[in-house]
């Protein structure tokens, strides 16, 4: 009846990787991970099968770390998008999860199913198959988005994780499998009530903060969409006053032509045009830039700050969606930052052009005093004030164009660098 018992191992250490598989994020597509996962995987199950026929199940029990476990770990920590916690707690959550499964079917097995392997093999046929589909069911999808969105906390889960694996590996193994000290058995079930305890807190734990991030995110945007429509209604009140203004120009202009003056009525054009061009806030050709930065400086203009605008861009085709969110986050974050500071030290400079390649961005702004800034790192929110949840806005879309972001304190300053490659749009038109 030895078949049984090596069949249900054959399909446990199968089961394993689907139940894997379904959580991790693999680097690879899916045709190509499973090609290797199946190259790799397969045959290092087979061995195993192999020493369990030859050597028994005791010795295979307790080297199994060894000639399973760890191979493994390396196998998909390599294929893994992942690679410190979020893959680790994958890694040993999945292990648990089969291992706890493994343990308890064999001594249901051991007590109930005279150590025939029926019940062992019957137990595992239908656990591991249900055990995928509620993690399919139900975990797949905010687990995925769970580890696409929080980046931080998962080392103390992971670290929760593999000890709670190697303290079922070892309560199950050590000094001999747990069926061949029954004293010791109460202490083992306990610690098995104990496990899918434990994994529901971390997980509800975990759950926690995709909703809190979600919840920023849902703040961020509604931050974003207040901004573009303060940013349209102050435009539509510049179209406004403009429309009311050009009556008297037109009145001025229509009395110097007809008194014949042409040179004092081109005059007066020049000065129409520059009168606009001011009150419009003309930074570059492009609109959709043009009026995020004209919004801006009109909150900079209301903070007196000190303020730099350089923006050396033509007509050509932006990603403007993308810079404008930027734009705006990088000099929101900065008008945040100032209205804390005394009036004389409000100072900001916004300079955006072409090197080479690369249309680069650099939003400089005077911070508090003690502000530091590792290079390489992005600076925590405090209660949504001063830089914080927008960097991490404007990462995103940075990261969408394939760009870099950089942001860091000198001398008192904050900087932000953003370079985006040229190709996103169209650098044949673009201003020398």
């Amino acid at each position: 009846m030895t078949i049984l018992r090596d069949l249900s191992v054959l399909w446990s250490l199968s089961h394993i990787l689907v139940l894997f598989i379904l959580l991790y994020r693999s680097r690879y597509p899916q045709k190509k991970t499973v090609i290797l996962t199946a190259a790799f995987m397969g045959p290092l199950a087979l061995l195993h099968v192999a020493g369990l026929v030859i050597y028994g199940p005791k010795l295979m029990g307790q080297v199994f770390l060894l000639t399973c476990t760890l191979p493994s770990l390396l196998f998909f920590w390599f294929m893994s998008q992942d690679k410190k916690g979020r893959f680790f707690f994958t890694f040993c959550f999945a292990d648990t999860v089969s291992y706890w499964i493994i343990a308890l079917t064999n001594i249901a097995d051991f007590y109930f199913g005279g150590q025939k392997y029926i019940l062992m093999l019957i137990g595992r046929l239908v656990l591991f198959p249900l055990a995928e589909w509620a993690t399919y069911r139900y975990l797949r999808k905010p687990y995925r988005e769970l580890q696409e969105s929080v980046a931080k906390g998962w080392g103390l889960f992971a670290g929760m994780t593999a000890l709670y694996y190697l303290l079922l590996a070892v309560t199950m193994n050590f000094p001999v499998v747990i069926t061949e000290r029954p004293q010791e058995l109460p202490a083992f079930l306990l610690i098995m009530v104990l496990m899918p305890m434990t994994y529901a807190t971390i997980l509800a734990a975990m759950y926690r903060q995709l909703q809190l991030f979600q919840r920023q995110q849902g703040e961020r945007m509604l931050r974003e969409q207040k901004n573009t429509l303060e940013m349209r209604l102050e435009n539509q009140q510049c179209i406004r006053r403009m429309k009311h203004n050009m009556k008297s120009y037109t009145a001025t202009l229509s009395g110097l032509l007809a008194a014949g003056k042409t040179e004092e009525a081109k005059d007066y054009l020049r000065d129409m045009e520059q009168e606009m061009d001011s009150g419009w806030g003309q930074f570059c050709q492009n609109p959709y830039i043009n009026a995020t930065v004209a919004y801006y400086d009109r909150k900079l203009e209301e903070l007196h700050a000190t303020r730099r605008i350089d923006i050396r861009t033509g007509e050509e085709a932006l990603p403007h969606m993308e810079l404008c969110r930027i734009l705006a986050n990088g000099m929101e974050n900065a008008c945040d930052e100032l209205v804390v500071l005394a009036q004389e030290k409000r100072e900001m400079s916004v300079h955006m052009q072409y090197n080479r390649d690369h249309l680069l961005i650099r939003i400089r702004n005077r911070c508090r005093e003690g502000r530091y800034v590792k290079q390489g790192k992005l600076p925590e929110t405090d209660k949504g004030q001063g830089h914080g949840y927008g960097l991490r806005s404007m990462q995103e879309d940075v990261e969408r164009l394939s760009g870099d972001m950089v942001c860091y304190t000198e001398n008192g300053y904050f900087v932000l660098d953003v370079m985006i490659p040229c190709r996103f749009f169209m650098p044949s038109q673009r201003e020398p």
